[in-house]
């Protein structure tokens, strides 16, 4: 029987006139729209103890601008988002009920879903993506009857399959269109017997990840520029309270930073989720494995650490980032125990006579090396079992140019087909040491 899993295109999208840019808004601020009504509906009705189910019927209300079908299709994701909501409440999470897109005044945040069989997507020299759109912004922006909206697309995809539905949005950060399309394709990975490798993550702030995997390979996605820039909006915003009038807390412009400053963030978060996942996937990776900081993340004496782990790098939405991204790629995330990783030397085991200088980490007996690496391979040896994680080659180092992450210049060279990759470990599955493969 054939296998398929799902995989994600990610890829920016441009409109071919300034007519097309600002018909594009238009589509994507009628969705922000259509979701802020319905949520509003719906909020009321949970909060006053009624169900949430029992609404107007809004895709009547935006068919002439969205199409029957994009309208059917945020609502369909608003009540995903619902039932989501739900099913955590049942788990015993507290989470809130699902929130607004933005709102007119101050900008609402600008997306939408196009159904699988609604949109023409195609690659080549002149790839293309064209989507529907309403009646009336067809009159409105003199299309035809028969006229669909054609974007230009940015960039390789790297999935060929059969299509979902597709994600439509306006990345204030970067100023640019983006997609997001989920396809269908078959599952090679299952057929390799080198798709069982194993990584460990140590996550913080300097350093916002640390990786080693039992093929020998190590990641550092470096985080101090990132939180400079983090700490700087938010001194911006501080300044600028402190401006307001008695009695008032914020203005337009704080919450224009407060939102820019969060969409930055998630951003980076994002992209270094996918960047990683794929990493690791040409590895061979199998399971993941990421420590628990929940006892960290108690309140710690030091504003700026508590500023790093609960405001800037949000490890919960992380986590969540990094497992759902895992589960397109068929890669187990599994959450663990990673005490004392920080204070263990990887030599010798020892926790007391050890101390940590920045990213130095040293023992008395002799061991200097990377902090973070260190402690990321220590957890890899306490979850990896009978495998014995061996020398490492050099580590690759990655850091964020507000779009990607790019590695360092001192990097290995990457490379990463699945075909060229080859199993390392010796007879009685211990990793053979690089260079001796």
């Amino acid at each position: 029987m054939s296998v398929v899993v799902r995989r994600t295109n990610v890829f920016a999208v441009r409109p071919l006139t300034e007519q097309g840019e600002q018909l594009l808004h238009d589509l994507l601020d009628a969705s922000a729209s259509l979701w802020n009504e319905l949520t509003h509906e719906r909020r009321q009705n949970f909060f006053g103890g009624e169900s949430v189910w029992d609404t107007a019927d809004y895709r009547k209300r935006y068919v002439g601008v969205l199409g029957s079908a994009t309208a059917q299709q945020v609502i369909r994701k608003n009540s995903e988002a619902w039932r989501s909501f739900f099913a955590a409440r049942e788990d015993g999470e507290g989470t809130a009920p699902p929130g607004y897109w933005g709102n007119k005044d101050e900008g609402r945040e600008l997306r939408t879903y196009i159904r699988n069989d609604q949109y023409t997507l195609e690659t080549g020299e002149r790839s293309r993506l064209e989507v529907p759109v309403g009646r009336n912004l067809k009159d409105e922006y003199g299309l035809g009857y028969h006229d669909r909206l054609r974007l230009e697309i940015a960039g390789d995809l790297k999935w060929e399959g059969e299509q979902g539905r597709l994600e439509l949005y306006y990345d204030e950060v970067d100023d640019t269109f983006r997609a997001i399309q989920p396809v269908t394709v078959p599952d090679s990975r299952r057929d390799s017997p080198v798709a069982e490798e194993s990584a460990a993550l140590d996550v913080g702030a300097n350093n916002l990840v640390a990786c080693t995997t039992t093929t020998g390979q190590q990641y550092l996605y470096g985080g101090r520029d990132l939180f400079a820039r983090f700490r700087e909006t938010t001194q911006e915003i501080a300044r600028l309270q402190s401006k307001l009038c008695e009695g008032r807390y914020s203005s337009r412009r704080i919450r224009r930073l407060y939102r820019k400053r969060t969409r930055r963030r998630d951003h980076a978060q994002d992209a270094l989720a996918r960047d990683l996942i794929e990493r690791l996937y040409d590895e061979g990776i199998a399971t993941v494995y990421v420590g628990d900081l929940t006892d960290v993340l108690s309140e710690h004496w030091s504003a700026e650490v508590n500023e790093k782990t609960h405001q800037f790098w949000a490890y919960r939405s992380f986590i969540d980032r990094l497992a759902t991204t895992a589960e397109e790629y068929d890669i187990t995330v599994k959450v663990r125990s990673e005490a004392y990783t920080t204070a263990e030397c990887p030599v010798c085991g020892e926790r007391g006579e050890t101390e940590r200088d920045n990213d130095v980490f040293r023992c008395l007996c002799g061991y200097e090396g990377h902090a973070d690496l260190g402690a990321s391979r220590t957890f890899l040896e306490r979850q990896a079992g009978e495998i014995t994680v061996g020398s490492m080659a050099r580590p690759v180092r990655l850091t964020w140019d507000n779009h990607t992450w790019s590695e360092s210049p001192h990097s290995p060279e990457r490379v990463r087909p699945n075909e060229e990759r080859t199993n390392r470990s010796t007879g009685d599955g211990k990793l053979v040491s690089v260079g001796t493969a």
